[in-house]
């Protein structure tokens, strides 16, 4: 496999930190560029984040005197990479203008940002889910007029808990999903430092997400239709989404009706075994495993399982029957690895590794 120059855009942010941190070893990409706000551009990556460093692991030493540039010097970053990853925190229209900008300038971009999730072009992929999303790319770059630029997107981080699971069952007919999600403080970009207020409390509302939780999955299951994706028209999905006092993990409670028949056995054995593009083509960054099936009646916890293959597996639990729905279970992920920055280096192997960001 080739390897590629690649920046981060919104690296000082705590997902641009995970970034960094997912790809100072990659045996495919090597960070050349860092951007941030323009009140970092200028300074090493090191005065830029201060105090505000999130992750466990250190700063990366290559990067600690790399000079940061402002994210909206498009020119110059894209010039420096193959291509960029994204994470941003701006507006959404300016999020997509800059995306849309960087696309533009032959800079391909793999964004963790919501703003494009819903444009119909765009491709929102889980490698192990929709990897045939990506043939739309050439559709979007018709649009943009560009030869190699185009924009991709991972879905929200809560989705990786639970749809992962839901897919493994497609083929039994799902008509309905109802999720419960219980989601880290660090999908708000905090710590317990930084938001003590979250310390012994839950709060019942995260802004925009149980619209994402109900939406985001559609596209992911719908279909290529022309020049753009349509999303599928079932299952129905409703979600509620909840902020608990945990720092990293998102536990979600699902309960699923499908339209044939199978037994508590079967349905385990279906998770256990699913296997998507991103394990054909063993990538770096996918686990071994996708789904891990934990038979305790306690398990899946977020301490014990969110770093399971690095923190790109999903782990299910408790699936039995319900007395309204055909079943319910519990699974979870890392939401800033699987969820987030993990999923776009996931999502950007795939595409290289199909072919999408070569000249």
């Amino acid at each position: 496999m080739k390897k590629y120059n690649v920046g981060i855009i919104g690296a000082t942010g705590m997902v641009g930190q995970r970034f960094a941190t997912l790809l100072e070893n990659h045996p495919w990409f090597t960070v050349t560029a860092l951007a941030a706000s323009a009140r970092s551009a200028g300074k090493t990556y090191k005065e830029a984040v201060g105090n505000r460093w999130a992750m466990q692991a250190p700063m990366p030493k290559s990067m600690q005197d790399m000079i940061v540039y402002d994210a909206n010097d498009v020119q110059t970053v894209a010039s420096k990479v193959d291509f960029v990853f994204c994470a941003v925190d701006m507006k959404k229209d300016e999020i997509k203008a800059l995306e849309e900008a960087y696309a533009r300038a032959e800079c391909p971009v793999m964004s963790n940002n919501s703003a494009h999730r819903g444009t119909p072009d765009v491709p929102m992929i889980i490698p192990e889910i929709n990897s045939e999303h990506a043939k739309i790319i050439p559709s979007q770059r018709k649009r943009l007029g560009t030869k190699k630029g185009f924009i991709a997107v991972k879905s929200n981080c809560s989705l990786q808990s639970y749809v992962p699971a839901v897919n493994a069952i497609m083929d039994l007919g799902v008509t309905k999903v109802l999720a419960c999600t219980y989601q880290a403080i660090s999908g708000a970009g905090k710590t317990f430092e930084r938001w003590p207020e979250m310390i012994d409390n839950v709060i019942p509302y995260i802004g925009g997400e149980e619209e994402k939780s109900e939406q985001e999955p559609l596209k992911i299951w719908g279909h290529i239709e022309g020049d753009v994706i349509v999303n599928a028209k079932s299952p129905s999905i409703t979600a509620q989404c909840i902020r608990v006092p945990v720092s990293d993990g998102h536990t979600a409670a699902v309960f699923v009706t499908f339209e044939k028949e199978a037994s508590i056995d079967e349905i385990i054995s279906k998770m256990e075994n699913y296997k998507g593009r991103a394990q054909e083509l063993n990538l770096p960054s996918a686990p071994k495993q996708f789904i891990h099936y934990f038979r305790e009646n306690d398990r899946p916890q977020i301490k014990s399982e969110r770093n399971l293959e690095n923190g790109m597996a999903v782990s299910v639990g408790r699936v039995r029957p319900d007395t309204q729905y055909t079943i319910k279970f519990v699974s979870m992920s890392h939401n800033t690895l699987r969820g987030a920055a993990g999923g776009a280096v996931l999502m950007a192997e795939l595409l290289c590794a199909e072919g999408y960001l070569d000249d």
